[in-house]
């Protein structure tokens, strides 16, 4: 009886063993199987960067931009044709054959995977070459464009820019990694930016950093007096409750930057009360509103956004209650307002840095809009520049928590 137990057992534990041995194969094949995957996708980013880099190789890869006019309908199918044999047999060819070298060199097989995934790009390019068929991906289909750009992958708005806003930029194909690295998920060049609290330390810093950037400024100001005139930068006075004599400047504008702000710092008295808000929230929001009317036509989502200076005070004491309740007030929402999908809204969660409304600020403006632009470029909505490593913790879960509450228990208008 105590021999057949012992057997059992072992039986058991060799049944267990070979269990586990089958386990551990099924998730390493898995492990380097989405690997491959990952990795095809960023040699074709990376591949495609280099053909608007290396002149022998735009030469092949500008055919498959003249196949597509401005609503990405198809020029002619022969300008079609030949764009897939030019493009997209050759880059998918190349990628067969480097992600076949890498599978036979590593020796793993969940690296096939990522071969058999390139096969399927040449496969269906040369079928649209050999039989002359018109039947485009989903980023190339025709058609106005009825979403913003998105965040974690590649959709028709975001591809529509490398197209038609800048062809230097938005190399990515399903996920934006490689224009996150490259600095070129958002192009500033030629872009019309206006920017409100341009007379401040941060929005003359702002200003200088956009112009380098060869975007055009037009500079929203309620003290015209304190700006110098400069190339590429045109001055706009306006003052506050009057922001819907803007909407005719700022049909024109790509990006509204919202910059203004008051601090009363101690004060608790009714004026400082209505002063905060009106300034800090509800003027912000005027502007808001007033550009969002501007998102229109077809390719407008794909362009127009709208960044809002909310502040570090969104999460963490700025030692001015009046300031903090009013800046939490916007943010809060702003985030409502993203739920609507009109236009890409960036936040900048900016730390204290040195200016009129904070002379005791520890970083400088220009080195903090040097770090904002850095980021926007890399298309982060949520830009925390700051000293205080909490803020980077504890913004995330509040915007991720409040984003889903207000999803859950609001609406959106539906008889627009």
């Amino acid at each position: 009886m105590i021999k057949m137990f012992a057997e059992s057992l072992i039986e058991i534990g060799a049944r267990l063993q070979i269990n586990w041995v089958l386990v551990n194969a099924c998730l390493q094949f898995a492990s380097w199987g989405l690997f491959s995957l990952f990795l095809a996708e960023i040699l074709r980013d990376s591949y495609h960067a280099l053909c608007h880099q290396v002149n022998w190789l735009a030469k092949w890869h500008n055919k498959h931009h003249m196949a597509y006019r401005r609503d990405l309908s198809i020029v002619s199918s022969k300008i079609y044709q030949e764009s897939q044999l030019y493009h997209d047999v050759l880059e998918s060819s190349l990628l067969v054959v480097v992600l076949t070298l890498i599978a036979l060199i590593i020796s793993q097989t969940g690296l096939w995977l990522g071969v058999a995934y390139a096969c399927t790009f040449l496969y269906g390019a040369s079928v649209r070459y050999l039989q002359g068929k018109i039947d485009t991906d989903y980023n190339h289909l025709p058609g106005p464009l009825e979403t913003i750009p998105s965040i974690w992958w590649v959709n028709r708005s975001y591809h529509w820019r490398h197209h038609f806003d800048d062809v230097n930029a938005y190399y990515s194909g399903v996920f934006p990694l490689v224009d996150k690295i490259l600095g070129t998920g958002l192009s500033l060049k030629g872009k019309t930016v206006a920017l409100t609290g341009a007379s401040g330390a941060l929005g003359q810093a702002l200003t200088a950093e956009l112009v380098k950037c060869n975007a055009k400024v037009v500079a929203l100001t309620t003290n015209p007096e304190k700006l110098e005139p400069q190339n590429g930068v045109k001055v706009i006075p306006w003052q506050l409750g009057n922001e819907a004599e803007l909407k005719e400047s700022l049909q024109k504008i790509d990006i509204l930057i919202i910059n203004h702000g008051v601090n009363v710092y101690t004060s608790r008295t009714p004026e400082a009360i209505n002063s905060s808000y009106e300034v800090n929230t509800f003027s912000a929001l005027r502007m808001i509103d007033i550009f969002l009317t501007t998102v229109t036509g077809p390719q407008a989502k794909a362009t127009k956004e709208i960044w809002v200076n909310t502040s570090e005070a969104e999460v963490s004491p700025a030692l001015s209650p009046l300031y903090e309740l009013s800046k939490r007030a916007l943010g809060d929402i702003v985030t409502l307002k993203r739920l609507d999908g009109n236009c890409v809204i960036r936040k900048l969660i900016l730390g204290p840095f040195k200016s009129q409304l904070n002379p005791y600020g520890v970083m400088s403006a220009q080195q903090v809009a040097r770090i904002i632009l850095f980021l926007a470029r890399r298309d982060f909505r949520n830009i925390i520049v700051t000293i205080n490593p909490l803020t980077y913790f504890l913004f995330p879960l509040k915007e991720t928590s409040t984003w889903l509450y207000y999803r859950v228990f609001s609406r959106a208008d539906k008889s627009k």
